[in-house]
């Protein structure tokens, strides 16, 4: 895994040593493909971050502030890792997404919010996917204007509850990216 262009383009990722499931290149490059350049000077929330890969891309395209928010200490380990070697600023918080979300995101704080979550395969595994259509701290925290970027198992139906239009959604093998604007 690496960043793929910008300041830290070519620049490979450590990956933590955990289950968790990185953003290929292949789908990290279309999803700064779509973005261009709406993203120089933007404002970026990374939930569940993993190794920081997305909000890395961000920074090191030009985004003005990226907060990475996980909860796995050997992934905020890496995170870590990651923006030293890059030699990007980042606000990492190492908590739980929803956390963070209810206690700390401010009003219209950011223009565009990514995640990644922990996909449910199995019956009885948690679902981050509707918790996160759902959230309306979540919803509030994007600036009116902003978009949100869900990767998602693909072939899930999105519950979304006439609060996101969906503006975009393609599938790349193991993982679908919808694009998700909120409704006034």
């Amino acid at each position: 895994m690496r960043v793929i262009a910008g300041l830290a383009g070519g620049l490979t990722l450590h990956l933590p040593k955990s289950e968790l499931r990185p953003t290929m290149d292949v789908v990290k490059g279309a999803i700064f493909s779509s973005l261009g350049e709406s993203i120089v000077g933007a404002r970026v929330l990374d939930l569940f971050a993993g190794s920081g890969a997305l909000g890395i891309e961000a920074l090191s395209r030009g985004a003005a502030s990226v907060t990475f928010v996980e909860s796995d200490r050997r992934a905020v380990a890496a995170i870590e890792r990651n923006l030293e070697k890059t030699k990007l600023q980042g606000d990492v918080q190492p908590m739980d997404v929803f956390r963070f979300l209810d206690r700390f995101s401010g009003h219209g704080s950011f223009d565009f919010i990514m995640a990644d979550p922990p996909y449910a395969k199995a019956a009885g595994e948690r679902d981050f996917t509707p918790e996160l259509l759902g959230s309306e701290p979540l919803r509030l925290a994007l600036n009116p204007g902003g978009l949100f970027v869900l990767e998602h198992l693909p072939g899930a139906k999105l519950a979304l509850r006439n609060v996101w239009e969906c503006v975009r959604q393609k599938r790349y093998g193991a993982t679908e990216v919808a694009f998700l604007r909120p409704l006034p």
